[in-house]
């Protein structure tokens, strides 16, 4: 084991011994050091390198020196830089050469220089503006290991320390910041061992400012019950601020519940109450600084009810038509400046300086308003009741006439109405004509319209009087109401149609009666005096007007038109109507499905006159029918008679409505129609001579009246009886007449004689006698009729045109 342990030892000196030796052989190895050792070297510093050789004398060598490769000679073992600038930085290396022995060191290791420019400071200031009494704090930064030197108001003046004002490492600070701390401060920072300093910081300004007043602003104010206020607290423009909410004094912070919040700078009350009014202040406050504002200025919120809004519709109809003007009016109480706002269904579609908005309403809405405060544009008033409108179509009006068929010189009475309103229309009144482009028409083209009336009139009826054949034809209607005027529909045609013939033309059927069965042929025929060219003929049924024969119904051949098998959609009334306007008499035309029709005269029947009503069963039309019951206005008038009924002479009483009935069935309705005997000059003279006798009649009873005064045996010959005896002829004509047949409600049986009583009153002695008066006290005056002389009387070329009319008052009769 000893042996081992020398043999280690004698070859680990044999190592050294050898290394030595190569050194001895001139291989000396050159050290590079730098001075100042630090990484980082600033521009302007100094720098120093050192070149030593390992066992040798400074003086015995010479140097070579090497910066990135390139070399220079010094006979210095030292390379000094006295303000070293960024393009010293290099890789620097050193090799010694020995001066008597002609021999070279081996290179030392390569040394890095790196130069940097000096560094900037950074000067910060927390916080800024500071309000006086707050603590600031400056903080320059520069990197690790450095001092800091202070400045204020300029680079020369380094920052006195106190006890207000104190550094620490990389801070300055500031305590109970006043006035006199405001200005410009630097910072610059120092490596006191190198004698380095950074590049001064750039300036930074202090501002020390009083602490701020908080400022409240309350919307709106005063306020109204319901509405929702905002407060808002700032405290200059600076941010960071949070607020404290003071009510009544400035120890109560406001409670927060549901109806009161915060957010930022707002404190909100919604739906203000009585309960809110008060003063209230606000103060500001940055907590991470612990300073707080001055507390504001008080304000004092008021809140009270809204005023009502009353939102009303004029006129105040209770129907409104599309397009119809109206105006909604909206009464607000109180004098303030307020706009108007108007809502339909909740959206606003008008605001108003005015209260009243007028529309031309579409459509249904239900309508809303409200106050507005003009400076803000705020709610002032309650939202108002809410109105409904219903709107309708533009309606059409309704017309009647009556009497529909005319009898001369009776008045006619036009009826016009608006079925879905009866509120504030104006009527008008027209006449149809035939359609023209340039007049008034009706939406259909059937027929142009002519005014009756200029300017409408309030009522809703118009008078033709006294009617004439001129009168016949068709009239329309309609109404209007508002400003402006809101016209209705025309009304669809009535007409006024006359049975009788009239000059021009007339209308003939074939066969002629009312009635008619089912499936059978009928014919009419426009028969104009000289000509039957230019007439159609048009029907009314449905309460419409058809289009001519030959359009969509019957066949034309000529002025005959045929209606080849007939239905019950053909009853109607029929006529001859020219291209000017003019119209024939007219034919009810009652198409029957059932078994039973009343055959009667499609035309009127002369007073005087002789007709029959006949009864036909469609199955046995020439055989009469046994048993049958006839009626008039629902009246039965003949009981289980023959098929037939005959009024020899015929009344003005007879006009009516007919009909018959035979095993439970009854015939349609039938109209019979009586025209009064056109009187001539003959008539026109009696007229006069027994308006003569009533006249003599009265002053013979003055005479009696006298005479009585001298009778004294005698009281009562004051009752007095006087007779026409009229002609027998037509005796045995009445009797017939009347024969036969019921007495009617109306029917008055003809009196064959003029009579005429007198019984005085006044005086009171004769009544005595009066009571025993006997016949022998009755006194006869016979008065025997003359014709007049006619010399130089004109009468009227046709009564009919121009008729003679009296006006009779009635009014109730007094005892």
């Amino acid at each position: 084991m000893e042996h081992t342990l020398f043999c280690l030892l004698l070859l680990l000196s044999t190592h050294i011994y050898s290394g030595h030796s190569d050194d001895d052989d001139g291989q000396a190895k050159a050290v590079l050091t730098k001075q100042p050792k630090s990484s980082q070297i600033f521009s302007g510093e100094s720098v120093t390198l050192r070149c030593n050789i390992q066992r040798g004398e400074v003086t015995d060598w010479k140097y070579t020196w090497r910066k990135d490769g390139v070399d220079f000679l010094s006979r210095k073992h030292k390379y000094e830089i006295s303000e070293v600038k960024i393009s010293d930085s290099a890789d620097y290396r050193c090799l010694g050469t020995h001066v008597d022995q002609k021999k070279h060191s081996k290179w030392s290791d390569i040394v890095r220089l790196t130069v940097t420019a000096l560094p900037e400071t950074t000067l910060t200031v927390y916080p800024n503006p500071v309000y006086t009494g707050e603590t600031v704090t400056l903080t320059c930064s520069v990197g690790s290991g450095w001092s800091y030197t202070w400045y204020k108001d300029n680079t020369k003046k380094v920052v006195t320390l106190s006890g207000r004002h104190t550094t620490t490492g990389t801070t300055f600070t500031i305590r109970r910041a006043a006035d006199s701390d405001q200005g410009f401060y630097w910072c610059q920072g120092e490596i006191q061992s190198r004698s380095i300093s950074s590049i001064i910081s750039d300036p930074v300004t202090i501002t020390v400012k009083a602490l701020p007043k908080a400022t409240l602003n309350i919307t709106p104010n005063p306020a109204y019950t319901g509405e929702t206020v905002t407060l808002t607290c700032s405290v200059g423009s600076d941010s960071g601020w949070s607020y404290t909410w003071y009510k009544d004094n400035t120890k109560k912070v406001v409670t927060l519940s549901g109806r009161h919040s915060t957010t930022g700078t707002t404190f909100t009350i919604s739906s203000a109450a009585e309960s809110d009014q008060g003063l209230y202040w606000c103060q500001g406050e940055i907590q991470s600084r612990s300073i707080s504002s001055i507390i504001s200025d008080p304000v004092t919120i008021t809140v009270k009810e809204r005023p009502a809004a009353v939102l009303t519709l004029q006129p105040n109809w209770p129907q409104i038509f599309s397009g119809e003007t109206v105006t909604l009016r909206c009464d607000i109480q109180g004098g303030e400046e307020i706009e108007y706002a108007f809502y339909n269904s909740g959206k606003l579609v008008s605001t108003k300086t005015e209260p009243e908005y007028r529309i031309h309403p579409t459509k249904n809405g239900l309508y809303t308003c409200e106050g507005l405060q003009k400076r803000n544009g705020l709610k002032h008033s309650q939202t108002s009741n809410a109105l409904q409108l219903t709107v309708l179509d533009q309606p059409q009006a309704v017309l009647s006439v009556s009497p529909q068929w005319l009898d001369p010189g009776d008045s006619v009475t036009l009826s016009c109405w608006v079925k879905e309103s009866s509120t504030g229309w104006r009527f008008f009144w027209y006449r149809t004509v035939p359609y023209t482009a340039r007049l008034l028409s009706l939406s259909d083209r059937s027929y142009s319209v002519e005014p009756l009336s200029g300017n409408g009139t309030s009522e809703d009826s118009y008078t033709l009087i006294p009617t004439g054949p001129s009168h016949t034809g068709g009239y329309v209607c309609r109404a209007g109401r508002g400003d402006p005027v809101y016209d209705t529909l025309y009304s669809k045609p009535q007409f006024l149609w006359s049975g009788e013939p009239q000059p021009s033309v007339s209308l003939k059927m074939r066969p002629n009666r009312n009635q008619h069965f089912t499936q059978k042929s009928l014919s009419l025929s426009c028969e104009e005096k000289g000509n039957t060219i230019g007439w159609k003929l048009k029907r009314y049924r449905e309460k419409a007007v058809d289009s001519e024969c030959g359009s969509n119904w019957g066949s034309i051949a000529g002025s005959k038109c045929t209606i080849m098998f007939t239905f019950s959609w053909d009853s109607g009334v029929y006529w001859c109507e020219s291209g000017s306007g003019e119209y024939s008499n007219a034919v009810n035309i009652t198409v029957a499905a059932g078994p039973l029709i009343l055959e009667s005269p499609a035309y009127p029947i002369t007073e005087g006159d002789s007709v029959t009503l006949r009864c036909t069963n469609r199955y046995q039309e020439t055989n009469p029918i046994p048993k049958v019951d006839f009626y008039k206005d629902g009246v039965l008038i003949r009981n289980k008679t023959t098929g037939e009924m005959t009024i020899p002479v015929v009344s003005k009483s007879d006009e009516g409505s007919y009909k018959c009935t035979f095993n439970e069935k009854e015939s349609p309705k039938s109209v019979v129609r009586v025209r009064g005997v056109t009187p001539g000059p003959s008539t026109s003279v009696l007229v006069g001579v027994v308006v003569g006798l009533v006249v003599a009649g009265v002053l013979l009873a003055i005479l009696l009246v006298l005479l009585c005064q001298y009778k004294n045996a005698k009281d009562s010959c004051c009752n007095r009886t006087f007779s026409l005896p009229q002609p027998q002829s037509t005796n045995q004509q009445d009797q017939e007449s009347t024969q036969g047949r019921a007495p009617d409600p109306g029917y008055t049986l003809l009196q064959h004689g003029i009579y005429d009583t007198i019984t005085p009153s006044d005086n009171n002695d004769n009544d005595a006698g009066a009571a025993t008066a006997g016949p022998s006290d009755v006194m006869y005056a016979q008065i025997q009729l003359k014709e007049l002389d006619k010399k130089n009387k004109k009468m009227p070329a046709d009564p009919k045109e121009n008729p003679v009319y009296s006006e009779v008052k009635t009014g109730k009769a007094t005892a």
